[in-house]
């Protein structure tokens, strides 16, 4: 491991020279320092890692003097620094794992309601409102492609998309199933009711990235139902694709042009695609092990809201937070890093990357 980071670190010098050479040529620059921004972090980590190693062994070395106070120094001194060391070196080994490419991409977010009628079609709005505002907290954009609302304010199914840098790497550990305990507000009685709402988070994919036949499609257009205005309403806008092969079905009327419809609807239809293919590609490498916490399976119960405790529950980490309307004001990120953290390890173990190991 330091071999190799070593090398990073003489390369990202290397870089830094070549662009005080090229310094006129500015799609030259342009092009090395974007590969030095990527080894970045990587390189500032290990230098650090690189200065607090040189003080711990220095520090070590004088535990052996004569001079108590000189001892007693080093002593404290090193207690210091080995933790900080050890969490460098977890760092380091968590940055050298490949990185998903689809970490940096924009994600569309599709929130169903489950079992529980009303109810879940409530708690689908109630999703939506907290992903909503924790892309706002993070200062993503959010855009609605396609709504079905239920009479009383839910959902029966939402889909959204939220562009912002990093947005997959941050909500694909939402995928799964969410389940709500709570009195409904049909109750009279003041019974707890147990319900589910689905959310899947699927990258954004490029065009090249997927190819679908037109022979695979099968295309209809039709009145929008929902607001939009008079242009909406009045002309066939909304637009439905069939996949063939899959039998999958993507709707989309939001947009004022039928061609916008379309647009949005492929490209929603491209990112199930391709999820479909990772999850399959994924169960063949990977069959024994999971390699992705919260990986997308519908069947998979991954984080439970109990409003009479004020308890939320992320049943991955076996976490609970007692902070309920903080997270539904989108305070998730407690779950979201210990999953990324959760992940990493796994990942690291299996890559041989692990401090325990001889890399």
């Amino acid at each position: 491991m330091l071999e190799k980071l070593a090398s990073l670190a003489a390369h990202y010098d290397e870089l830094n020279r070549l662009m005080a050479e090229s310094a006129a040529d500015y799609t030259r620059v342009a092009e090395l320092a974007r590969e030095r921004s990527e080894i970045e972090p990587l390189v500032a980590t290990y230098r650090e890692f690189q200065r607090v190693s040189r003080a711990l062994d220095q520090a070590q070395a004088m535990r052996g003097e004569a001079d108590p106070d000189l001892r007693a120094l080093a002593e404290t001194e090193a207690l210091e620094l080995e933790p900080k060391r050890a969490s460098l070196e977890r760092e380091l080994r968590a940055m050298l794992l490949p990185r998903d490419p689809r970490d940096e991409k924009d994600v569309f977010v599709e929130i169903r309601g489950g079992t529980g009628g009303e109810e879940a079609a409530l708690f689908a709005a109630d999703l939506f409102r907290l992903y909503t505002r924790y892309a706002e907290k993070r200062g993503w954009k959010t855009e609605v492609i396609s709504q079905n609302e239920t009479g009383i304010g839910g959902y029966k199914e939402i889909i959204f998309q939220v562009k912002g840098k990093g947005a997959y790497s941050r909500l694909k550990y939402e995928s799964g199933v969410h389940r709500v305990q709570r009195i409904p507000v049909t109750e009279s009685q003041g019974r707890i009711h147990t319900s589910t709402a689905t959310v899947a988070v699927l990258a954004e994919v490029d065009e090249v990235a997927i190819d679908i036949p037109d022979h695979d499609i099968k295309m209809e257009v039709y009145r929008s139902s929902g607001a939009g205005g008079q242009n909406v309403q009045k002309n066939s806008t909304a637009v439905r694709i069939t996949h063939l092969p899959t039998g999958m079905v993507v709707q989309c009327q939001d947009e004022r042009s039928q061609l916008q419809n379309r647009l949005r609807a492929m490209a929603i239809l491209r990112a199930r695609l391709f999820a479909i293919e990772e999850n399959r590609r994924r169960t063949e490498i990977e069959a024994s092990r999971r390699a992705q916490v919260g990986s997308g399976e519908r069947s998979e119960k991954i984080r439970t809201f109990n409003f009479p405790q004020s308890r939320v529950t992320d049943h991955r980490l076996g976490q609970s937070l007692f902070n309920m309307e903080a997270v539904l004001q989108g305070e998730i990120d407690d779950f979201i890093d210990a999953l990324v953290l959760q992940e990493d390890a796994e990942r690291l173990q299996a890559s041989g990357l692990a401090p325990d190991s001889s890399a």
